[in-house]
């Protein structure tokens, strides 16, 4: 699929949503935040060299207003680092277990996932409304994607796809996520779809 039919595929999908008559968010199954959790320790290691991306503002105005404009840039920013950055492991890249970078021309999920962050805040969206998310796929393996807050629900940026997805229409099962109020926090999910899963070894 082009690059200006998945903008026009996600557009129409945007427009059913804001068609609806209820929330994106709303009905059983619904993610919740459950308590504290441990960060990523890729993650951790990545805020002491990057201590301004982490710091705690406690600035969190809510989820974003989702306009066309913003869906958007959204879209493009996604499929942007999907087409432009080729995905390798950190054992291939780096000869480390697990390393969280910005990439530049390879990286693995969470490397996507922060750099999609950055040109998101780039563009005005705020970080409280980009939350790195951790999540398992259906084969058990753990998986890092990018969740938007917005008033029409969570949607998420994956390097494994370039559709932009309501959290619900996954396959995955979340398991935490970066705090709206703290970027250097975690919290759980309770992903009401399945039974939740508290924790997971990164």
């Amino acid at each position: 699929m082009s690059h200006a039919k998945t903008i026009a595929s996600g557009l129409a999908a945007l427009c059913l949503t804001l068609m609806s008559t209820q929330s994106a968010l709303a009905g059983p199954g619904a993610m919740r935040i459950t308590g504290k959790a441990n960060p990523p320790i890729g993650h951790y290691e990545f805020c002491q060299t990057y201590q301004s991306e982490c710091a705690a503002t406690g600035a969190d105005q809510g989820p974003l207003t989702l306009t066309e404009d913003r869906w958007r840039k959204i879209l493009d920013i996604n499929y942007t680092v999907n087409s432009t950055i080729q995905p390798m492991t950190d054992q291939e890249i780096y000869g480390v277990e697990e390393r969280w970078a910005y990439p530049r021309t390879v990286g693995d999920c969470e490397d996507f996932v922060l750099l999609k962050r950055k040109l998101l805040m780039a563009q005005g969206i705020d970080a409280s409304d980009l939350l790195i998310t951790v999540v398992l796929q259906p084969n058990g393996e753990g998986h890092a994607v990018l969740t938007v807050r917005t008033d029409r629900g969570d949607f998420v940026l994956d390097n494994m796809r370039n559709k932009v997805m309501n959290w619900s229409d996954t396959e995955y099962t979340f398991l935490k996520r970066q705090s709206s109020s703290d970027p250097g926090a975690w919290v759980k999910l309770q992903d009401g779809r399945a039974m939740a899963v508290s924790s997971v070894k990164r």
